[in-house]
């Protein structure tokens, strides 16, 4: 048993050793190249889109995201200003997607005359997005150009 756990925390150790940069390379994280004991200024914050045209999504089920500003809007245990354009009883007058049925579905998918409490807390899912740049390069493909790259004969981006 020593043996094994012996083995096992080499063996962690070594890959933990590996994924460490080369000795002398410079690692940035979010702070840039400030010191942790020096304050620095916060980034400003970035601007909400505001466009309100629906985005593609990227993976089947993937809840929608917000094309609009949400700031401050009260979701709160007896309030949640989404649903004054998003439920459906308003839906007809605010032009605005109805939320899906399977807001109204309980954990045991029944069927239920309001929105489910599991399901009232808009931003637990759906994220409003900014303008801001990518902290890190993004290579993501969604599943539909993989296919069709893969019917075309090419390889994959990542692999180029």
């Amino acid at each position: 048993m020593i043996r094994a756990r012996t083995l096992i925390a080499l063996l962690v150790a070594v890959v933990a050793a590996a994924a460490l940069p080369a000795i002398g390379a410079e690692v940035l994280g979010l702070r840039g190249p400030a010191p942790l004991n020096e304050a620095k200024p916060a980034a400003p914050i970035a601007n909400d889109v505001n466009n309100d045209r629906r985005m593609v999504r990227n993976y089947p089920e993937q809840p929608p995201v917000i094309p609009h500003a949400i700031r401050g809007y009260e979701v709160t245990l007896n309030a949640n200003r989404c649903l004054t354009c998003h439920g459906r009883q308003f839906t007809e007058q605010s032009q605005a997607p109805m939320i899906s049925i399977t807001h109204f579905m309980d954990r045991d998918d029944q069927i239920l005359a309001t929105v489910s409490a599991r399901r009232y807390f808009c931003t637990q899912c759906h994220a409003p997005q900014t303008d801001a740049k990518p902290l890190v390069e993004n290579r993501f493909q969604d599943i539909d150009t993989l296919v069709q790259r893969e019917r075309a004969g090419a390889p994959p981006r990542s692999a180029r």
